[in-house]
């Protein structure tokens, strides 16, 4: 109770910094670049894809970390209400920040919403509740390219001048996405499809599942705010022990344990199962990971899934 109540303090706080706050005057920093800021690290890439040397882009969250449990500071607040454009995902996926959003959008300031953009008919449902959306959306390449083309056209209003050069950014970078999408659907071929199965530590990848035909299970449920219990972990193990699961995958910003404790519920059954490596979910992956950007990180969650379940 005592932590509800300071997170509530917390946030009011930050939002009344926001409400007090100056209003920046001039769209635009002083060499003619457009200051973003980002939450993800996902959407840092996108933005820095589309805007290139028209941009710089500072992101909330780095490598590695939760979006789901993320809390801005004041600091984070600052540097919102100092930028020229603010991006963020929306569909809860920042889900301690929505007060924060909606202030920043009643102060005027350029905010772009990647769920504004993003066909309805192709969402899917938040677990068990049809009003509410999965944020999970940049698993699947045709919707990152929906987020793509809200970015350009909002730079483009934001930065008219240099519009024909987000368009043609916009261009190059849909036909990459095009691309990726096809070496995916390819490498999955090579996977029998009775071991077409990710299970993951958290509901993240069912976009994924759909976009390119696996069928997906996660050990907590989308948001990693709600915890696997004991009985989740049977269910999961049983399931796995029955169809015989090569392996299964723990996650870059998620703790290992669930997995780990997953694994020895199926050895507890009489089947072994492996872990077949990291899968980035919430971010990208770091310096020097080798997926330090969204098309990079695409690449090499299918080469681990593939590489483990073939």
């Amino acid at each position: 109770m005592i932590k509800k109540l300071i997170v509530a303090v917390n946030l009011s706080l930050i939002v009344s910094l926001l409400l007090t706050a100056c209003q920046k005057t001039d769209p635009k920093s002083e060499n003619d670049t457009l200051n973003i800021v980002a939450t993800t690290t996902m959407l840092a890439d996108l933005s820095k894809a589309i805007g290139k040397e028209h941009v710089k882009v500072d992101g909330l969250m780095g490598p590695g970390i939760d979006p789901h449990l993320y809390q801005a500071s004041a600091g984070d607040v600052t540097l919102m209400q100092n930028a020229d454009v603010v991006v963020y995902n929306g569909l809860h996926l920042e889900g301690k920040m929505g007060e924060i959003f909606e202030s920043l959008t009643d102060r005027g300031s350029k905010v772009i919403c990647i769920e504004d953009g993003l066909p309805k008919d192709q969402l899917l449902s938040w677990e068990n509740d049809s009003s509410v959306h999965d944020p999970h959306i940049w698993f699947d390449v045709s919707l990152w390219k929906s987020a793509a083309k809200t970015v350009a056209g909002q730079l483009s209003e934001a930065d008219p001048e240099h519009s024909a050069d987000y368009k043609k950014n916009l261009e190059a970078y849909t036909a990459e996405l095009e691309a990726l999408d096809t070496y995916i659907k390819d490498r999955i071929k090579e996977i029998p499809k009775e071991q077409r199965v990710l299970i993951t530590a958290h509901d993240a990848f069912q976009y994924f599942g759909k976009a390119y035909g696996l069928e997906v299970r996660g050990l907590q449920g989308i948001s990693t705010d709600a915890e696997a219990g004991t009985a989740d972990v049977s269910s999961l193990a049983d399931f796995i022990t029955e169809r015989k699961i090569k392996a299964i995958f723990v996650e870059s910003s998620v703790p290992p344990k669930n997995i780990e404790a997953l694994q020895a519920a199926v050895k507890s059954k009489g089947f072994d199962v492996t872990i077949g490596g990291e899968l980035y979910s919430d971010s990208l992956g770091g310096v020097n990971s080798g997926a330090e950007t969204y098309l990079l990180t695409v690449k090499a969650n299918v080469d681990t899934i593939v590489g483990a379940l073939k």
